[in-house]
């Protein structure tokens, strides 16, 4: 099939709005958020998206899987920003894990994918001139959700634990097996009665299992 002769389908709009408001996808993220059967069918799709002009498909860090972004004619296409998105080397295994995060919390508390308000949308209703801490996802407006891999100074964490308390109903934090980081999320759940914890090996088990 030529890029000109593509016929686009709904999905392709869905699919493409998904990869926009998390800032890039890996084929496992499209393939369970999209509603896809298996791989292939997603496979098959993402290929045709590429070759029409709509995704760029690259790889950028050893270890992890293609990343579909975004092009410009497919920005235009859904109406969204000129400006592509600027990936972060160093947020990239991070911003993984939040897609990760967001099958994870769909599969286990039986929501929808419209329930969920990223980040960067968070930034744009605000406006990105105004950059205040905003959790990685939100669920229904009032569950904060984020994943901490790399340990942060206990001054910061508490900082964002504080606004997210004051500001959600809930907060979930996602976390990796490091032990001072573990230790830190314990103290800190002494303190703030919304707070709770999910071990980052669950999320990760959890998404293989059902991306097989």
């Amino acid at each position: 099939m030529s890029n000109q002769g593509l016929e686009l389908q709904d999905r392709d709009f869905e699919i493409l709005k998904l990869v926009y408001r998390f800032r890039f996808c890996l084929g496992r993220h499209v393939r369970v958020l999209g509603g896809f059967a298996g791989a292939r069918a997603c496979d098959r799709r993402l290929k045709m998206l590429v070759e029409a002009g709509y995704l760029e498909r690259k790889k950028y860090l050893y270890g992890i899987p293609y990343l579909y972004t975004v092009t410009h004619k497919g920005r235009m296409l859904i109406g969204a920003n000129k400006r592509a998105d600027t990936l972060r080397l160093e947020r990239i295994i991070h911003d993984v894990s939040i897609l990760d995060s967001v099958i994870f919390f769909i599969g286990k508390a039986n929501i929808s994918l419209n329930r969920i308000t990223s980040e960067k949308e968070l930034h744009s209703a605000d406006g990105f001139g105004h950059r205040r801490h905003y959790p990685d996802f939100v669920i229904d407006g009032n569950v904060a959700v984020e994943i901490e891999i790399a340990l942060k100074s206990k001054e910061r964490l508490r900082k964002n634990i504080e606004a997210n308390y004051l500001e959600y109903d809930s907060q979930y934090w996602i976390v990796s097996e490091n032990p001072k980081l573990n230790k830190l999320m314990q103290e800190f759940q002494s303190e703030y009665s919304n707070l709770k914890t999910i071990k980052l090996e669950e999320v990760k088990m959890y998404v293989n299992d059902n991306t097989k």
